[in-house]
This record gives structure tokens, sequence and C-alpha cells, in this order.
């Protein structure tokens, strides 16, 4: 007895899949939707490129606690507007100004500007990470100098004598 009901059961359940599937997908597809949802695929495809003019820069030999900056300059190389929502360096000693949350229109360039205040010693290399509504969503520029430390004689002061 077990055993036919649980055929009975089996032939029920595939004779339901079986008649809820005769309705065709394709009658159930609505012509309004599939146009959104194109318009919404074709919009995703705009997307702003941030290219810049160069992305590293050698400031050379310099003396430490000497400020220096550069700019970054960058053109919309996309077919959308490009808005930076943040520009962060690895480091307290560099700081990046950008213009932040504004729309830059596709053809039009702007320019980040990167203070350097001159600390460490030998080689240093910093990193500026910029945040955008790429594709990539961020970039990486970079800035080196080699830093001359300051003169030993400089930082113990004068040497008196009697």
């Amino acid at each position: 007895m077990k055993r036919g009901t649980t055929i009975l059961g089996l032939i029920l359940a595939v004779a339901l899949v079986s008649f809820s599937c005769k309705d065709k997908a394709s009658s159930k597809i609505v012509a309004e939707n599939v146009e959104s949802a194109t318009d919404r695929d074709v919009a995703q495809k705009n997307l702003p490129v941030m290219s810049f003019q160069k992305s590293e820069h050698d400031f050379g030999t310099i003396a430490q606690g000497t400020p220096q900056e550069t700019r970054f300059t960058f053109t919309n190389t996309g077919n959308a507007p490009l808005i930076i929502t943040d520009a962060k360096s690895s480091c307290g000693c560099t700081v990046p100004e950008y213009p932040k949350n504004t729309p830059i229109a596709p053809g039009e360039t702007g320019d980040l500007l990167v203070k350097f205040n001159g600390s460490g010693q030998n080689q240093v290399t910093k990193t500026i990470t910029v945040t955008a509504n790429t594709e990539k969503g961020s970039e990486i520029l970079r800035i080196k100098a080699f830093v001359n430390p300051k003169d030993a004689a400089q930082v113990a002061g004068p040497v008196k004598t009697n």
C-alpha cells in the first residue's frame, strides 16, 4: 500500500509540473519592460574615463622639509560626466586637492593638485588613490623624490667653543 501511494504521488507531481508549464514563457514578457531594460543597459555602458597626462611625478633631489607640489591634469575621455568622490594619499605628508563631487563633462579637463611636505629621507615614493565613478572605480598616482637629510650640524645646532 505504501508503495502504491508513493507511485501515485510521483505520478501526480509529474502531471502537475507538466500542466503548469504549458504556458509559453514568451507570452509572459511585457514589451515595456524589455524596452526599459535595453535603455538601462545602454546607459550603463556610458561611463566616464579618467585619462591623466601623467600618472607619476618625480620631484628629483630635494632638501628635507622643503615643500613641493605638482598638478596631475586629466581629461574625461568617456561619454558620461566624471565625478571624483575622494582622493587619499598613502601618508599625511602628501595632501591631494581635487574637484570633489563636481561633474566634469566628457571632453573637459580638470586638475588634481598634490602637495608634499618634503619629509622623509633618501628615496621616497607616495601614492594617491583617486576614487571616481569610472569603470575601474579608482586611479593610482605616484610622486617620488630623493630627500637629502638636513646637515648634521644644522640638526645639532651651533658648536660652542671656549
